[in-house]
């Protein structure tokens, strides 16, 4: 850096340059405070998702800062970074780069589980605690990390449920099965066909497709050929409701059953009526049936002004519990407030809160659904 010439035209400068500083500095983001990283899709076909869950940790960071959070005997301020991954695997390693760079105290996030888990090695590899509020795939906390932790019930558990409510309550015999190809969806789906043909249902094909798509003709006039009495899809709303409507169009009357990626208000609304009849599971109870989900949906509405779609609520919880743990600890350090998380017991909106050694949460419930005059009823809550 070079001196700076003191004369009256260089005194004027410094001036200028002090008063330039001092502006900026106005709008500066307070450094002292401690960074809670957000990753999900902002943008593209599920941003509707991504900005749920990034509603749910903004709402929680903003009543902790409202009430004045002490950790360690002093008072903090708490700063939300959410990023982008765009629901894709590469992105969501950028992101989550640029996160560890940023010296995030902790992330929730991400909601995809084909972003969560190769962003989760690079959380791990830093030391920083990661609580997905939505990544279902089992591979994510089977890995190893003792950084990673998530707060409803995996796909595991989802499947096999899914699949004995096709052959046992719907009596589905002949099964047709669909799946995006992503870690979620393919997942999903193969935990699926395991549980109902463990029940005793036939499997005719099993299809793919992926989440760029949102013609699916080919594919479902293949399918009508073969006489299912239920399809499955694993997957997204983005890609179930217009597969939804287009199964109406072409006639097929088999079921139609899908996981917690469809079990949610924009599913509704892509196919519009010929939504009707669809069923779905998602992990948890029902928002109406969460401990704290009246009061919460209520805080939701009057912040933003729109309903929950589905994991705000999960994530909220995730935001909380990853400061209650710090001031449990007494600190921000990742390192000296991960044992808190590790072995924290805490009763969110979704329910009580415990992780197992997996970081996968303990006595995790799966929730099936079905829509009727344009809405989702609940049907039952298998699980704790």
């Amino acid at each position: 850096m070079r001196m700076i010439d003191l004369s009256v035209k260089g005194v004027a400068v410094a001036v200028a340059l002090a008063a330039v500083v001092g502006v900026s500095g106005c709008g500066k983001k307070d450094e002292g405070a401690i960074k809670i990283g957000h990753a999900g899709p902002l943008t593209g076909s599920i941003a509707h998702l991504g900005k749920d869950n990034e509603n749910g940790v903004r709402l929680a960071l903003d009543e902790a800062n409202t009430a004045g959070v002490e950790i360690g005997g002093k008072k903090v301020k708490f700063e939300l970074l959410s990023e982008d991954d765009q629901a894709d695997p590469k992105q969501g390693t950028i992101v989550a780069q640029k996160l560890v760079d940023a010296k995030v105290a902790g992330i929730v996030g991400h909601l995809n589980s084909g972003t969560t888990i190769p962003a989760s090695k690079l959380y791990n590899d830093a030391g920083i605690p990661q609580i997905s509020p939505s990544a279902t795939a089992v591979t994510y906390t089977n890995q190893g990390y003792k950084t990673a932790f998530r707060v409803m019930a995996n796909d595991a558990q989802q499947g096999k449920v899914l699949g004995q409510f096709a052959a046992t309550k719907l009596a589905a015999k002949n099964i047709a099965i669909i799946d995006d190809r992503s870690a979620y969806g393919q997942g999903l789906a193969e935990e699926f066909e395991k549980a109902a043909k463990a029940a005793g249902a036939n499997i005719l094909t099993h299809e793919f497709t992926d989440t760029t798509k949102t013609d699916f003709t080919a594919i479902l006039t293949s399918i009508k050929g073969k006489k299912p009495d239920l399809i499955f899809y694993g997957g997204m709303d983005a890609q179930s409701g217009p597969m939804m409507k287009q199964l109406k169009n072409l006639g097929v009357n088999a079921k139609f059953l899908s996981g917690d990626g469809s079990q949610d208000a924009e599913f509704l609304k892509l196919p519009g009526h010929a939504a009707a009849g669809a069923y779905a599971s998602s992990p948890g109870g029902p928002l109406d049936k969460m401990p704290g989900g009246k009061a919460f949906s209520d805080k939701y509405k009057a912040k933003y002004n729109m309903d929950i779609q589905i994991y705000a609520p999960y994530a909220y919880d995730a935001a909380n519990i990853l400061l209650e743990a710090m001031k449990k600890s007494g600190s921000s350090d990742p390192a000296k407030y991960l044992p808190a998380l590790a072995g924290i017991t805490y009763q969110g909106v979704t329910g009580n809160v415990a992780f197992d050694e997996k970081g996968d949460i303990k006595g995790g419930s799966i929730s099936l659904y079905e829509v009727k005059n344009g809405k989702w009823e609940h049907i039952e809550t298998i699980g704790n």
